[in-house]
């Protein structure tokens, strides 16, 4: 069975083209983590959020993910961070063409 995490979180900026550019060698560092399988980027310029939805193979990968990511976050000086795991209905998931299956 597959895990969601969802974080967000207030941030400044970069947005757009200059976050992609700024956290470039941050996105393939996520790509090693355990359990790991694919992340999606979120921002939100007007409201100065940002986050992602992330997809573990484990709840227990997910879980250690967010602890360090927490803590890295916050040496950015970000805090606090919101993160929520749910686990996948892959039943449903596939009728609506969600990708879920690596």
């Amino acid at each position: 069975m597959a895990y969601i995490l969802q974080v967000d979180f207030q941030m400044d900026g970069p947005f757009g083209d200059e976050m992609a550019e700024a956290f470039t060698e941050l996105a393939k560092s996520i790509n090693q983590e355990e359990g790991f399988l694919w992340k999606i980027w979120t921002e939100n310029p007007e409201t100065k959020e940002a986050g992602g939805i992330y997809l573990f193979e484990t709840k227990e990968t997910a879980e250690k993910y967010v602890d360090m990511h927490t803590n890295r976050l916050a040496g950015f000086g970000i805090s606090p961070v919101h993160a929520k795991i749910f686990e996948v209905n892959s039943a449903l998931t596939e009728i609506n063409k969600g990708l879920v299956n690596q």
